[in-house]
């Protein structure tokens, strides 16, 4: 048995988030190899509009290598980021974003207002879309499918 990829381990944190009841979207950071944070949405059990899967990551990330900049970290997250996430991605210098599934209502990597690209954005992450597309895309559906 191999061992789970990064992204699995997203899918892992989106997948408890959603038995929680928060909208199943799960994040892990990576540096030299290691998983360093991993977080998935709680908004709700927060009572926080920003403590999404991603900005929960990076400050765990940060307060784990005592830096705000994460310039040698990796960040995967189960859906293509918002833009409050993709300016936190941005401004902790995150050096490589995979995102599983695309978002066009609320993305902002490659929908919406496409942060990375607006001439504004001081750190452009490399970007790698549709890693884990499809259990990403599933796990989501199912989500809402159930609450409708």
């Amino acid at each position: 048995m191999t061992a789970p990829s990064f992204m699995d381990l997203a899918l892992e944190a989106a997948n408890s988030a959603g038995k929680s009841g928060e909208v199943p979207i799960g994040c892990v950071i990576v540096r030299d190899g290691e998983v360093i944070a991993a977080a998935g949405n709680r908004t709700l059990t927060d009572r926080d509009p920003t403590a999404h899967a991603e900005v929960l990551a990076l400050r765990a990330a940060a307060h784990a290598i005592g830096s705000e900049r994460l310039t040698d970290c990796d960040l995967y997250v189960t859906l293509e980021p918002c833009t409050m996430c993709a300016g936190a991605i941005s401004f902790a210098r995150i050096r490589r974003l995979y995102y599983g599934a695309p978002d066009p209502k609320g993305g902002a990597v490659d929908s919406g207002v496409r942060f990375f690209a607006a001439p504004t954005c001081h750190h452009r992450p490399e970007v790698y879309p549709a890693v884990g597309e499809s259990e990403a895309a599933t796990l989501l559906r199912d989500f809402f499918k159930a609450r409708r």
